[in-house]
């Protein structure tokens, strides 16, 4: 798998010191984002639930001569544990001016499937802790005079996927929310966008969905030819965090190979 892209890379240089707060951060392209941001020498606290998969994204970091991020083991289903976490974070290595609400989870299901347990824990992972992370965030960074929250959404509600409702929903809901926080926040100086994926090769899409079919349909549908890989996501986070994008917000932006 080629999540070590970091060759060639921009470099950014209002991210260095700069707290970044990672959700799902272990493992795919959340691992990236805690790599890519490192390696911009940025303080980088990432949370998860994969202790092992955690661990060796800090040792890689530290290996390559990045800085060294602060790992938590948090289920950001408890939305309480979510903002005490941050509060605390915040006070003991300096205000987070940059959130990426990156954690989600795609696993599919038909509408008869779909039990109000499902569906209550399909939102709670893939959009509810992004509305409580940005609140936490949001006093952190008007103390700092702005900041920039990046939350990831996903080209399924675009395509209207037929075989995640739920999860089609939570991600058509991360795009309107991310246009609302941006106007509420903008006032004071914090920009909020979106990016959309396409199908990213991560470990999990290539081992349980990237069959014959699969391939096929993403030679069909990209317009541009070969395979997105997670660094191509968090290159583009880098930017949108870096005082480079300072008047984006409000915007999604389509990482998709040219599929949509």
């Amino acid at each position: 798998m080629k999540y070590d892209l970091l060759e060639g890379r921009a470099q950014y240089p209002s991210l260095k010191g700069k707290h970044v707060f990672i959700t799902g951060g272990a493992a795919g392209i959340g691992r990236s984002l805690v790599e890519h941001f490192a390696d911009q020498q940025a303080n980088v606290t990432f949370v998860d639930i994969n202790d092992d998969a955690a661990q060796a994204v800090i040792e890689g970091c530290v290996e390559r001569g990045s800085s060294k991020p602060v790992y938590r083991n948090l289920d950001l289903r408890n939305v309480d544990e979510l903002e005490r976490f941050i509060a605390s974070s915040g006070a003991e290595r300096g205000p987070i001016s940059v959130l990426v609400n990156n954690a989600g989870n795609d696993d599919r299901h038909l509408l008869p499937d779909v039990t109000p347990e499902l569906f209550d824990n399909c939102v709670s992972v893939n959009l509810k802790h992004q509305v409580f992370a940005a609140k936490a965030v949001a006093p952190q960074m008007k103390q700092l005079g702005g900041g920039s929250i990046i939350n990831m959404s996903s080209i399924t509600w675009m395509e209207a996927d037929g075989d995640c409702v739920v999860y089609v929903t939570s991600k058509a809901a991360v795009h309107g929310m991310s246009r609302a926080l941006a106007r509420e926040l903008g006032p004071s100086n914090i920009r909020v966008n979106s990016i959309a994926p396409g199908w990213i090769m991560t470990e999990k899409q290539v081992n349980m969905w990237l069959t014959p079919e699969g391939e096929n349909q993403i030679d069909t549908r990209q317009t541009l030819p070969g395979r997105i890989y997670p660094p191509e996501i968090a290159r583009m986070a880098l930017f949108l965090a870096s005082d480079d994008s300072r008047m984006i917000s409000k915007q999604s932006f389509i990482v998709d190979a040219g599929w949509i």
